[in-house]
């Protein structure tokens, strides 16, 4: 049982488990990249109706959105060095933080994925036959065209996406990687002080939450005001 509630141990510990923010932060930003280039490397295939490939990408968006987080974090920790071991490829002093980011590109891919595809169908087809008709090929046409258009759609829900993969972030510390929710449990295992612990970890989270639902809504509108702009002229 920990110690007796102290809260002015909450102001000591919070600049503790604030230096460690940036940890988490990079864990967040570095999955998000692959997992963007790799959801819409998914969501090609469904878009188009590739054979094969369309089946594949929707077996694997309704794998990965179907399990926990945590289990494919202990699948990619003990799996992957599992089966390197079979080609002779040792990943045992790997840093733990590179098996958190593979883990999470491939979660966040598959949500993002499906941003991507419904953001897409959601743009007026006549903007593709439009972009047909001045001689542009497809891969023109989507990239110049309809991409754009699909992301201001998609911005709203890709937010939402980064604020929840974000709060995943915390299970980082089950494989050993040393980000907030890790330092928290050092001093935890250090002071007993648990319950205060988790109010500063509670506090920290909250914020950066907030300050990224702000810039995500000053975002949406600039681009919001851009597409108006274009609209118009």
């Amino acid at each position: 049982m920990g110690k007796s509630f102290d809260a002015a141990l909450i102001w000591e510990f919070l600049p503790i488990l604030l230096s460690y923010l940036h940890v988490t932060l990079f864990i967040l930003a570095a999955s998000l990249f692959f997992g963007v280039l790799l959801g819409l490397l998914i969501a090609l295939p469904r878009l188009y109706n590739v054979a094969v490939l369309n089946r594949i990408a929707a077996v694997y968006v309704s794998f990965v959105r179907g399990t926990p987080i945590l289990i494919q974090l202990f699948l990619v920790f003990y799996g992957v060095p599992a089966l390197l071991q079979l080609v002779d490829f040792d990943m045992s002093r790997m840093n733990p933080i590179v098996f958190v980011i593979i883990t999470y590109a491939l979660g966040s891919a598959a949500s993002i994925s499906e941003v991507i595809r419904g953001a897409v169908n959601a743009v007026d087809r006549g903007q593709l036959e439009g972009a047909y008709a001045v001689g542009m090929t497809g891969p023109q046409a989507f990239f110049r065209i309809v991409l754009p258009q699909a992301f201001v759609i998609a911005f709203p829900n890709f937010a939402s996406t980064v604020i929840g993969f974000l709060k995943d972030t915390s299970l980082a510390y089950s494989i050993g990687v040393m980000d907030m929710m890790g330092r928290g449990q050092t001093l935890i295992a250090t002071t007993a002080h648990t319950l205060e612990v988790y109010i500063g970890l509670t506090i920290i989270y909250y914020l950066t939450v907030l300050l990224l639902e702000k810039g995500f809504a000053l975002t949406e509108i600039r681009l919001q005001r851009h597409e108006q702009r274009i609209a118009s002229a």
